[in-house]
């Protein structure tokens, strides 16, 4: 795997609060109580002293991100027998920070050896990303699963708990874009492209380390990055790479333009470094602001940090709205929902600035989200906070009438990967954009890809019915089981066989009733109704089979010998017959239902005498019209069945009442359970003549 490029600093920083990540001192292996001699202790106790104080050296270096020397001090510390969760925790977070995935998995798993107690919530999380990016998916969900057991209140385990088929979902999504990486990428790090008019973009890199008088970042032993500008060439590649401008150029870090469309504003991510003085934090970090100049010819004049930008937290990765009123930028300052957030804040017609506004739970999270790209009904992000399939990946949400966005999709492959993917950014008239990903299939740590869209997202609400079809008796999953779909109006949508698992699952649209109906060989037939609804996510629908002589009562030859027929008398539940059920025709009787309408026939030829009234009845589910000559159509079936089997019509009457006489509360708009609405599904068989 790549190792990060520490130059793109804010995207990959961790930024541990010692009031978030309490520091263990005393736990670990070696404090079991054991047995020790003096001189056992005596070097017990030196070793925990000399490693607290080279713990609190790499801690010092992980605080300025030097994560590569961190490392090495936390490992000789480990050598010497100093192994305690904090140590753990450490090692990997420093490695999950240098994008060593393998090296990360190693050491947050030591951590959870010990007792789970001293393991906070976030480190559920850091493991389960970490596994995503060697494509261990089932690992990861157990860990996510747990995370939303131990705190529910997590977005990222409640994400999860709502999306449990995202693979599904994002392999649903998957094959819209065809990818590229342009020429323009070299063996070092180029990332973050922005249009610079029609026919030029303009890139971030430190394409200067391959020079030997480069100046270089003592933490990366990289050259400092600046802005370069591309040529749009054939197919979208990039070409004739240059220099971007000198006046925007210091000695530290600048990255992530973005301009107005006339060319004459820009704003720039770059080092807090202000008429040649670095400004720190209180823990002595130089930090990442967000800067406006302006066009004077080929050069910038006016750079000026934004008066919201702080050197008490980082503000980077500027993009505007199309109508360049609003600001977009991603942020690690105080009140947000996690490491990083996107903001809003609008641009005043005097060139003023208003306040920002965090954009809320819909696009934040936990974790890291950054890179923001804006277009006139769509934002782009990149996220590993939100389902994914590993480290960064890219995100759309669509904006609502309300000016708010409430839910992000992943875009799928081939953008999106096991590794780093962000920086997207479209032309929507030519479909044709760019995107930064750090994987292995690239050239250097990281490169700019160009991009173009083939098939639009859409953005209807989907989910999964989703569910595994088992016997009843054994718990076996079956195999070859035939699996429908119907709408709610009994059009078949779709239909699948089950393999060896059992499993089964359709992509559904929210907001709609459905109908699951299976049917496997030596079992019962089997319909499962159920609604989808955007808030409550995807649906999780057991089908457990049974077999006929599991259901049928045996007949006995005197069954029927103590019956006391009365008029109004319901013989459906004088032979608990709960429902009806009809094939796939809707209207003919099926062999499970024939079996059960037998006990009617048999009872009539008992009593040749009585006369009955068939009535069938829905739920309110589906249009009242159709409901009502469904449950017609299936009275006069009946009735037909039943003097095929001997009984003169004369006796019978018949008719349907739709979802008229419904037995509770389930009426339209009503929130039902599905045993509720199969009360209402049912066929009574009414005494009405002795």
């Amino acid at each position: 795997m790549k190792k990060i490029n520490q130059i793109a600093l804010f995207i990959f920083m961790l930024l541990f609060s010692a009031a978030s990540f309490a520091q263990e001192k005393t736990t670990g292996t070696q404090e079991k109580k054991i047995r020790e001699t003096p001189k056992q202790q005596k070097a017990r106790e030196k070793v925990m002293k000399e490693g607290m104080a080279k713990m609190d050296k790499a801690e010092l270096l992980t605080e300025k991100y030097n994560y590569d020397e961190a490392i090495k001090t936390y490992l000789k510390i480990e050598e010497k027998g100093f192994r305690t969760a904090s140590l753990y925790k450490k090692l990997g977070d420093a490695y999950y920070a240098n994008n060593d995935a393998g090296q990360a998995i190693r050491w947050y798993r030591e951590l959870f050896k010990l007792k789970k107690e001293v393991i906070e919530p976030e480190y559920y999380y850091r493991l389960a990303q970490s596994l995503k990016t060697v494509g261990k998916y089932d690992d990861a969900n157990k860990l996510l699963d747990e995370l939303h057991t131990i705190k529910s209140d997590d977005q990222r385990g409640d994400l999860f708990d709502k999306n449990r088929n995202y693979i599904n979902s994002i392999e649903s999504n998957s094959g819209r874009y065809k990818v590229k990486i342009t020429t323009a990428s070299s063996t070092v790090s180029d990332y973050g492209a922005a249009f610079y008019g029609t026919d030029k973009i303009v890139f971030t890199s430190n394409r200067d380390s391959l020079g030997v008088t480069a100046r270089k970042d003592r933490w990366t032993n990289k050259a400092f990055t600046a802005l370069y500008i591309a040529e749009i060439g054939p197919k979208g590649d990039l070409v004739r790479p240059q220099k971007f401008s000198s006046r925007v150029q210091t000695k530290l870090h600048e990255s992530t333009p973005v301009f107005t469309k006339d060319k004459q504003v820009m704003y720039f991510t770059k080092n807090n470094l202000n008429d040649g003085k670095l400004q720190k934090d209180d823990k002595d970090r130089i930090l990442l602001k967000i800067y406006r100049a302006e066009a004077d010819g080929d050069k910038w004049k006016n750079i000026k940090e934004l008066p919201f930008t702080s050197n008490s937290y980082n503000t980077a990765h500027p993009c505007l709205s199309p109508d360049e009123k609003t600001l977009f930028f991603a942020s690690d300052m105080p009140g947000g929902y996690g490491m990083s957030d996107i903001y809003s804040v609008s641009i005043n017609e005097d060139g003023t600035f208003g306040n920002p506004e965090n954009l809320g739970p819909g696009i934040n999270t936990e974790a890291r989200e950054t890179f923001p790209f804006v277009t006139e009904t769509k934002i782009y992000f990149a996220s590993d906070g939100h389902p994914g399939l590993g480290g960064l990946d890219v995100f759309v949400a669509e904006l609502q009438a309300n000016g708010t966005y409430v839910k992000a999709l992943n875009v799928g492959e081939p953008i999106n990967t096991h590794f780093d993917d962000f920086g997207f950014i479209i032309n929507e008239e030519s479909r044709m954009g760019y995107f930064t990903s750090n994987r292995t299939s690239g050239i250097g740590y990281d490169d700019v890809y160009s991009l173009t869209e083939y098939i639009a997202l859409d953005f209807t609400c989907r989910q999964f019915i989703s569910g595994i079809v088992s016997d009843k008796e054994t718990k076996k999953a079956i195999a070859g089981a035939k699996v429908t779909l119907y709408d709610a109006d009994e059009n078949l949508m779709e239909e699948m066989v089950t393999a060896e698992d059992g499993v089964y699952y359709f992509g559904v649209d929210c907001e709609r009733a459905y109908t699951v109906k299976i049917q496997a060989l030596d079992y019962l037939p089997k319909e499962m109704p159920t609604e989808v609804t955007e808030k409550e996510g995807d649906v999780v629908l057991p089908a457990v089979m049974e077999k006929p002589e599991k259901i049928v009562e045996p007949e006995a030859p005197n069954m029927y010998e103590n019956a006391a027929p009365v008029v109004g008398l319901d013989l459906a539940k004088k032979f608990r017959i709960e429902q009806i059920y009809f094939n796939t025709g809707r209207y003919n009787i099926r062999p499970d239902a024939a079996k059960q309408l037998d006990k009617i026939v048999a009872f009539m030829k008992e009593y040749p005498s009585i006369r009955i009234d068939i009535r069938s009845h829905t739920d309110s589910r589906g249009p009242e019209k159709q409901n009502q000559l469904l449950s017609e159509n299936r009275a006069r079936e009946i009735m037909a069945y039943i003097i095929r089997k001997g009984i003169d019509s004369k006796r019978l009457t018949a008719k349907g009442y739709g979802e008229s006489q419904l037995v509770n509360k389930c009426s339209d708009w009503v929130k039902c359970s599905e045993k509720e609405h199969q009360a209402n599904r049912r066929s009574e068989f009414i005494i009405t003549e002795m």
